[in-house]
């Protein structure tokens, strides 16, 4: 019996006894004590709650009773969940307790050896590009928890050197180009605004603030949310070139559609807040020459304010 097979079948028997002795393991398995205590100590490292007990009644047994049971995965589904944590290793802070390369090792070393083998062949040879977060997020955890259990939380956040205390009620938190956003419903702006989880500096519950009723919002219908009254909007109409459509496909915005013509250029319609046009403008610079903003016309001046300022640089 290979040692990845010991090692799943030692975890579905520990689960099902919780309490049992090494002579009996070695027994079961037919080898020496001396590869048991290795096993459990590998069983450890990979988070199997073990307490051992000495004495002639001693023994080991399991501290709780949440280890879940093995799955068998074909040996393509195996890789994919392995590059799939891989990919994780671009941010340095996740929502959860427990950090990806911890989660990686377990699950590559439950592995048989032929797809261990399989991954160590493709690690150099595939890859998932994406920007690295450069700096870690101390409450990501603290604001998925809240958008779950629908409280308000007051927040200490800085933007643009200007420091504001506000409370907001999280939606949820996502990550995109190594940064985590938080869309939240913002208890100052009576309004609903997307906060840059690296830019609250601090966090705490706030008890004067009801909630409101988030319970149908999620990441994925809280487009809805956002407000276009015609007085706090304006019509964006920017024609992009073939490469330009290829750099919006990386990111898309909320109430903006991409059409794209047969020979590969495309136009942006869609509606943008007021209060978003520094902010489209400071995205659409880095398209360069590939867009060329027709309207509104308040966001062609900014664009043509932003293009002086650089111009000023170099004089």
């Amino acid at each position: 019996m290979s040692k990845a097979k010991r090692l799943n079948e030692m975890i579905m028997m520990v689960n099902r006894k919780k309490r049992f002795t090494v002579g009996e393991l070695a027994q079961e398995f037919d080898v020496s004590k001396r590869t048991i205590l290795r096993d459990l100590q590998e069983l450890s490292e990979m988070g199997v709650p073990l307490y051992s007990e000495a004495g002639p009644h001693g023994g080991y047994q399991v501290l709780n009773e949440r280890i879940l049971p093995p799955i068998a995965f074909s040996e393509d589904e195996a890789i994919s969940i392995f590059f799939a944590i891989h990919a994780l290793r671009h941010y340095i802070s996740l929502p959860f307790d427990t950090e990806y390369e911890s989660i990686k090792k377990k699950f590559y070393l439950n592995l048989s050896g032929d797809i261990r083998d399989a991954i160590d062949k493709m690690i150099n040879r595939v890859d998932f590009v994406s920007v690295d977060q450069q700096d870690k997020v101390p409450f990501l955890k603290q604001l998925l928890e809240t958008s779950i259990e629908q409280k308000v939380l007051k927040i200490k956040y800085q933007n643009n050197g200007e420091l504001t205390y506000r409370s907001i009620q999280p939606i949820g938190i996502y990550a995109n180009g190594g940064k985590w956003y938080c869309p939240s419903y913002c208890f100052l702006n009576k309004d609903y605004r997307v906060f840059r989880c690296d830019r609250i500096q601090s966090i705490e519950r706030d008890e004067n603030n009801r909630p409101i009723d988030l319970s149908n919002i999620y990441l994925k219908n809280r487009f809805s949310l956002i407000n276009t009254k015609e007085e706090y909007t304006f019509p964006l109409n920017v024609e992009l070139t073939n490469k330009g459509v290829e750099m919006y496909k990386a990111e898309k915005w909320a109430n903006i559609e991409l059409s794209k013509r047969e020979d590969g250029t495309g136009i942006l319609k869609g509606n943008i807040l007021k209060s978003d046009i520094h902010f489209f403008c400071h995205y659409l610079i880095t398209f360069g020459e590939e867009a060329f903003i027709k309207s509104p016309s308040e966001l062609t001046q900014c664009m043509k304010e932003k293009l002086n300022n650089i111009l000023k640089q170099y004089d």
